[in-house]
């Protein structure tokens, strides 16, 4: 898949580049897309909710009341779950969300995911961008000159540019990341995938050390 590099104003370089066809045109399989990014999400979860139960609440043991002739259910200490400030029945405990994924499938997700990005036109090829400074102008003119404005878009490159990162970090819908970083959930949540030049090679490198 062959496709025109473009500049920082989103003219065309002249230049052209080969997207290999084992990364960014096989079958999706829309199944493991959706196991990968069910991955990701659960491993968003600290899993560090707690309550306290019957057994933790610091209080009297004391039985609060006489067992039968008040009129009013039985009671025992100031601990139970049916006043305010006892324990919670069954409350949440801390617990991992992580879910385990075959690294064959997750490569299948990766895949995929850039296939499904190709197949739609949501892929361009832009040059390496470097700057001096870090200036939220600057990525601003890039997104105007893709046309890309208040549009989802997410930038990879090829190593850390902190420069451009820091650019883009107060443009709304905008993400800058590295390749050796893309998730199966990065490439599908982003709307516009604009890839460096350089960066080509390290996502080749990437399913090739996977």
């Amino acid at each position: 898949m062959k496709l025109d590099v473009v500049n920082a104003e989103g003219k065309s370089t002249g230049r052209s580049v080969d997207l290999p066809d084992d990364i960014f045109a096989i079958e999706p399989n829309d199944h493991a897309i959706y196991l990968a990014v069910k991955q990701y999400l659960a491993h968003q979860r600290q899993g560090t909710h707690k309550s306290k139960e019957r057994n933790e609440i610091k209080g009297s043991t004391k039985k609060i009341k006489r067992q039968k002739g008040t009129g009013t259910a039985r009671a025992g200490d100031i601990k139970n779950p049916m006043f305010r400030g006892g324990g919670r029945i069954f409350g949440p405990r801390p617990k991992t969300y992580t879910i385990k994924l075959n690294k064959k499938v997750a490569r299948l997700a990766r895949k995929s995911a850039f296939t499904t990005k190709a197949q739609t036109g949501s892929i361009m090829v832009i040059e390496d961008l470097n700057w001096d400074a870090p200036k939220t102008k600057n990525y601003t003119s890039v997104m105007s000159g893709l046309e890309l404005d208040g549009k989802k878009s997410l930038l990879v490159t090829a190593e850390d540019n902190k420069n451009v990162y820091l650019s883009s970090r107060n443009v709304q819908k905008a993400k800058v990341m590295r390749a050796q970083d893309l998730s199966t959930y990065d490439v599908m949540n982003s709307g516009t995938l604009i890839i460096s030049e350089g960066a080509i090679d390290k996502i080749k490198a990437t399913f090739a050390n996977s």
